[in-house]
């Protein structure tokens, strides 16, 4: 008896084991293939433009079944990617960074989808009654600017405020918030922590619900452009092209769908 207990216990506990792994990580059906079969290129998204290349990528997905993996972060993040690391397929990023990844040698096929433009941003209905850029300097306001150290924006943003001769009145209603992301001065502007911000269009757009855009004349001395990078090194270059191919046909209009326009 004592034997035949044995016997059953073990074969309780292989009942118990041997599902769990097979359900491990790296345990695949063989009908399932290898993990090298397996269709996916690395898309690295500047964090002004989420919104717009999900809405590609997802798309392409649907269409080619060609999985697109994404990481957001700053564009001057990932150039030290690109320049030694030779990570990822595509950038998604905007002037001056087309010049860099040249620069780097890492340039592939390229299109520009749009254009990133700073606008006056205020909360929903324009409480302060805010009408140019001059106004930012009224006294007692709450502004929040990105910063000109990390942001294409906030340089052409204090340069404009130089050469309008307001940016030290500017900057005593900046006080402390100076941001290196646009999605922060959004949420500044929803949260009613602050009363106008200058940001980009289309990081303004995606927050429409609680942000009104104040229309302005274009001031600015450059336009910036809003570039999908293949990256040269790709070790994926057929699917790339399928990519660039599709993003040269619909990348125009979605990002335009989504406030990327001058």
């Amino acid at each position: 008896m004592l034997i035949v207990a044995k016997h059953l216990s073990l074969i309780a506990i292989l009942t118990v084991a041997i599902p769990i792994l097979l359900g491990l990580p790296g345990c695949r059906d063989k009908e399932e293939g290898p993990a090298s079969e397996k269709k996916e290129l690395v898309l690295l998204c500047g964090s002004s433009f989420p919104q717009p290349t999900e809405q590609l990528c997802s798309e392409f997905t649907a269409k080619t079944g060609i999985e697109i993996a994404t990481t957001v972060a700053g564009s001057e993040d990932f150039l030290p990617l690109i320049k030694v690391g030779r990570k990822g397929d595509i950038l998604v990023t905007h002037d001056p960074y087309l010049d860099y990844v040249a620069d780097a040698n890492a340039l592939g096929d390229h299109i520009a989808v749009g254009f990133v433009a700073p606008v006056l941003a205020v909360q929903k209905g324009n409480p302060k009654g805010l009408t140019r850029i001059e106004d930012l300097a009224r006294p007692g306001l709450k502004v929040a600017l990105s910063d000109p150290q990390y942001s294409t924006c906030g340089q052409m943003v204090f340069a404009l405020l130089e050469k309008k001769g307001i940016k030290d009145a500017v900057m005593k209603n900046v006080e402390n918030r100076l941001t290196k992301g646009h999605s922060t001065l959004g949420t500044f502007l929803k949260t009613g922590a602050v009363d106008a911000v200058i940001m980009w269009n289309g990081v303004a757009y995606t927050f429409s619900d609680s942000v009104e855009i104040v229309p302005t004349p274009y001031e600015y001395d450059k336009e910036i452009r809003v570039h999908i990078i293949g990256l040269s090194y790709s070790k994926e270059p057929e699917l790339l092209k399928q990519f660039i191919e599709f993003a040269r046909k619909r990348g125009p209009e979605i990002f335009t769908e989504h406030g990327y326009t001058k």
